[in-house]
């Protein structure tokens, strides 16, 4: 990352208009507005939060790797001193058993307990709440993220959140103004902002609350068996409801900026006004959409119809999911396999633009690597790529790295696998996502006569071009024979060479292709496509 001061970079970072910087400087702006009215602003706080009834998830990536982008623009502008807070949501009541977990009637038994005080299924843990906050925190660090974690089960008992609570207590009906015209008719008759931690039965309940003593700072309410209990507010003894959760949480640590999804925004005034009553000012807020399906619909954990983040990653490097998750975060994306090898050949491309000479400062500032790599993107290169690695593979028939490397290093004798290692992570991501997504979909068909015509044309036309490995050169000879043969638009013609040769209906550049592959193996392989009878994949 650039140092503080480097002044002239700083002031670049104020003017760019990447979302991150946006974000970034509305933080800034309200360490000003603060610095106006005298206060003191010794430290900026980010947080994101996780719901630990399950495993951390692709959207969990997202969520905090694009806070880590505004936070280090944030960084870029300003000395003051950062820090990143993961909240686990871990004393929510159990509601349902997960479907992935070993003694389900252990589990069963202890519905409506918070996480944390329910024993570890796994039995390698204190509890469920503290192996699932485990996962959670090897889930962010197997990405490098820098972050604070803390765990809300012990913040409600260790007093953090006491005042705050204390001023939700002390303006209870102003509270219930906010939240009663948000429930149902039968909800409303038995809703209380705090949810008494049982002292019999050790549950989280969603019990009425009939009355409130702000001198002992205790709530009385009614418990499962009818009979009335009283309990304080504070240590641990009450939690709030996740809607005033979400507001108090604010107040009490002081949040400057947090994010959420598109689902929370209708609630959004409403957290804020809740941070108020808390004590706190409400922080910045960012509102990213959701993620859909193949065939359009919302993703849903419950439903699992996306994509893991190990799903991705076993087809795509790390740094292909952060482009996906960096661009138009504000748009409704498809999240499904079928885009993993857009956003890796985009990130190659915004890798080699951001290293170009002709490249600004300022344009490197916009460059989505520089927010992924927090402003340190690496020096290597890619020679081709990953949808040309696809088509080769295709070709090839290659099921190993060795033989794609022989291809790969014909065309670029400089590059190999220990000096390019990336490349050589794409090769392993290609021979897995043709043998898993690619193959499975093949439909080769025959040529018409017209196109077996300028197929013809084409072996000879790359027999004379011999070993040229240049790949413009010899894509002006696969123009030059589909204008010859009448081809209009020009598209009709690569999408001819696709279908009978590769068995789809699209990939990358043909004469990258050839002048990778090699231009007199691609004229063999458009011969033994023309002298097949029955266009089936091999």
């Amino acid at each position: 990352m650039p140092s503080g001061t480097d002044l002239p970079f700083r002031e670049l970072a104020l003017e760019a208009s990447a979302w991150p910087f946006e974000e970034a400087r509305k933080v800034l702006a309200r360490v000003e507005r603060k610095a106006k009215r005298g206060e003191t602003v010794k430290e900026v706080l980010f947080e994101t939060g996780y719901g630990p009834s399950g495993l951390p998830h692709i959207g969990t990536f997202g969520e905090v790797a694009r806070t880590t982008w505004v936070r280090h623009a944030f960084m870029t502008m300003s000395d003051i001193k950062t820090r990143l807070i993961a909240v686990s949501d871990d004393m929510d009541g159990l509601r349902k058993v997960p479907d992935n977990v070993p003694n389900k009637e252990m589990m069963t038994a202890n519905l409506g307990k918070p996480l944390t005080a329910i024993p570890d299924p796994f039995g390698t843990h204190e509890s469920y709440g503290h192996n699932m906050n485990a996962r959670l925190r090897a889930f962010l660090d197997r990405f490098g993220f820098d972050y604070d974690f803390r765990s809300a089960t012990a913040m409600y008992k260790s007093g953090v959140f006491d005042d705050a609570l204390l001023h939700v207590l002390a303006k209870y009906d102003e509270v219930m103004d906010i939240m009663l015209p948000t429930l149902g008719e039968e909800r409303q008759q038995t809703y209380s902002p705090f949810l008494p931690v049982s002292p019999r039965s050790g549950k989280v309940l969603l019990a009425k609350v009939v009355s409130r003593n702000l001198e002992k700072g205790t709530i009385t309410y009614i418990e499962e068996d009818g009979s009335q209990e009283t309990v304080p507010v504070t240590g641990g003894h009450c939690k709030l409801q996740w809607k005033p959760d979400f507001g108090m949480r604010w107040a009490a640590l002081g949040i400057d900026f947090e994010m959420f999804g598109k689902d929370h925004q209708p609630n959004q005034g409403l957290y804020d006004r809740i941070c108020k009553i808390a004590g706190g000012e409400p922080p910045e807020h960012f509102v990213f959409e959701l993620f859909l399906d193949d065939k359009g619909q919302k993703i849903s954990k419950s439903k699992g119809n996306g994509l893991t983040t190990d799903e991705w990653l076993t087809y795509g490097p790390d740094e292909s999911l952060a482009l996906f998750m960096f661009q138009k975060p504000r748009a409704a994306k498809k999240l499904y396999f079928d885009q993993i090898p857009k956003a890796v050949d985009d990130y190659i491309s915004f890798l080699e633009k951001y290293h170009s000479n002709e490249t600004s400062a300022a344009e490197k500032l916009e460059n989505p690597v520089w927010h992924i790599h927090n402003g340190n993107p690496p020096a290597e290169r890619y020679p081709v790529s990953f949808a040309l690695l696809l088509t080769l593979v295709s070709a090839s028939n290659a099921h190993d790295r060795a033989l794609l490397w022989g291809f790969i290093q014909a065309y670029a004798p400089h590059a190999n696998p220990t000096d390019n290692p990336g490349l050589d992570h794409l090769v392993g991501y290609a021979l897995r996502y043709y043998e898993d997504f690619v193959k499975p979909q093949k439909k080769y068909r025959a040529p018409t006569d017209k196109e077996r015509a300028a197929l013809s044309d084409m072996a000879l036309a790359l027999d004379k071009l011999g070993n040229e490995r240049d790949s413009e050169k010899v894509q002006f000879e696969v123009y030059e024979v589909g204008k010859a043969h009448g081809f209009e638009p020009l598209r009709d013609w690569f999408k001819a060479l696709y279908e009978v040769l590769f068995g789809q209906s699209q990939g990358p550049r043909f004469g990258s292709f050839a002048a990778l592959y090699g231009c007199a193996q691609t004229a063999m392989m458009i011969r033994a496509a023309l002298a097949r009878e029955v266009h089936a994949a091999p």
